[in-house]
């Protein structure tokens, strides 16, 4: 069948074709120049002081969760209780695991699909250290009502802000409540640099942090003037001076030069899933067959949820993938599902809050289709032929 509907497709032009050129002109392909004036004008745009650009979103996951156990100021330990929705990527969660923190999942909102934050605020505890929000689909969470949670508690909040670049709450975007945030930058993503990621902070120590586990741990990228390590005015000591357990998550500058062009398209970019996603409203919102998501903020729409309402149709899931596989519509699960579900857990350190019986709702009866960057008009109207007509 031909596929008459699109889960993803490429935001390139020419503009990242030349960008690639001009990288390989420069014979220099590892971190450099462009990954650097890419942070740079990352961090500006989304009004923060720092950014740090590395291989994925999840490596942004990966380090930001680490920084959080070497800053001075009461670090993160192991075995320390963090709290995390049920429905989110795996490198969400795989972070916290592999640093030895106890997760604790808490059902979400089946309209807005991030945290039901009445279950939220009866799941924090003495133990509490950290809370991850993550902004699901291009959704914000309701940080008015998360940082009422947190007020006057020792808990830190992290934003894996991965699906939801360019989406805002109260006129500030996300990705920048916490005291770090994700964004990843995949094909499918809001902006594409193929691979890529990048932690927003404004916490200096953090900043410098990141800079050092990011490659190797050790301190050549490092200013002089740092609040992390004090240098050696001969360089030749700090060539392959080690202070942290790091990694090697450098980006190439290949992605940095394509994110440069790709940060100027972003405001089109977002403003044209905001279309899609009125009209996606205009034809589907009084559709009581479908429970669809429920905008909180701005969002920036990564792409649209369609759960089945049980209490009016009778048609199972996988008949409706398949209905849509026949028709060329590319469908996909609302990103993991429940994530409780996977066998992976044998592995992890968790409680679960409560009864997750949204998230669980969603893992059978949920299905995700795809926004983009162009005039999806003529693809909703299909989808919605195909559809409307279903019991």
């Amino acid at each position: 069948m031909k596929v008459r509907y699109k889960l993803a497709s490429s935001t390139w032009d020419d503009k990242e074709i030349e960008a690639i050129k001009k990288v390989v002109s420069t014979g220099f392909y590892t971190m450099g120049d462009f990954v650097s004036k890419f942070e740079s004008n990352f961090a500006e745009f989304f009004k923060s002081k720092y950014a740090v650009m590395v291989n994925s979103g999840s490596s942004a996951n990966l380090l930001a969760i680490a920084s959080l156990f070497f800053i001075k100021k009461n670090p993160l330990k192991k075995g320390d209780e963090v709290i995390v929705p049920c429905v989110s990527w795996s490198t969400t969660y795989s972070p916290l695991q592999q640093y030895g923190l106890k997760l604790k999942f808490v059902d979400i909102d089946l309209k807005t699909l991030n945290y039901d934050v009445e279950k939220l605020n009866d799941a924090v505890s003495d133990k509490t250290r950290l809370i991850v929000a993550v902004n699901l689909l291009g959704n914000p969470n309701n940080f008015n009502k998360i940082n009422s949670i947190i007020a006057n508690r020792d808990i830190l909040l992290f934003e894996d802000n991965c699906e939801s670049m360019g989406a805002m709450f109260n006129r500030r975007y996300t990705g920048t409540f916490g005291i770090a945030g994700s964004f990843s930058s995949f094909f499918s993503h809001h902006i594409s640099t193929m691979e890529g990621g990048i932690i927003l902070t404004n916490n200096t120590e953090i900043y410098n942090i990141l800079l050092s586990i990011r490659a190797h741990g050790w301190t050549r990228n490092l200013k002089d003037n740092n609040p992390i390590h004090v240098k050696n005015k001969n360089k030749f000591y700090e060539s392959f001076n080690f202070i942290l357990p790091g990694y090697n998550l450098r980006p190439l500058e290949f992605s940095g030069a394509i994110g440069l062009e790709q940060l100027k398209k972003l405001p089109n970019l977002i403003r044209a899933r905001k279309n899609n996603a009125s009209y996606f409203y205009k034809l589907f919102s009084s559709n009581e067959n479908f429970i669809i998501q429920k905008e909180i903020g701005e969002s920036s729409w990564f792409g649209f949820s369609l759960i089945l309402n049980k209490q009016n149709i009778s048609i199972s899931r996988d008949d409706l993938v398949l209905l849509m596989e026949k028709n060329g519509i590319e469908t996909r699960p609302i990103v993991s599902g429940n994530f409780l579900n996977n066998k992976v857990l044998k592995y992890f350190d968790y409680e679960v809050h409560g009864d997750p019986k949204n998230a669980e709702y969603l893992d059978k009866h949920g299905i995700f289709i795809g926004n983009h960057h162009y005039d999806l008009s003529e693809e909703l109207d299909y989808l919605n032929k195909i559809i409307k007509n279903i019991d």
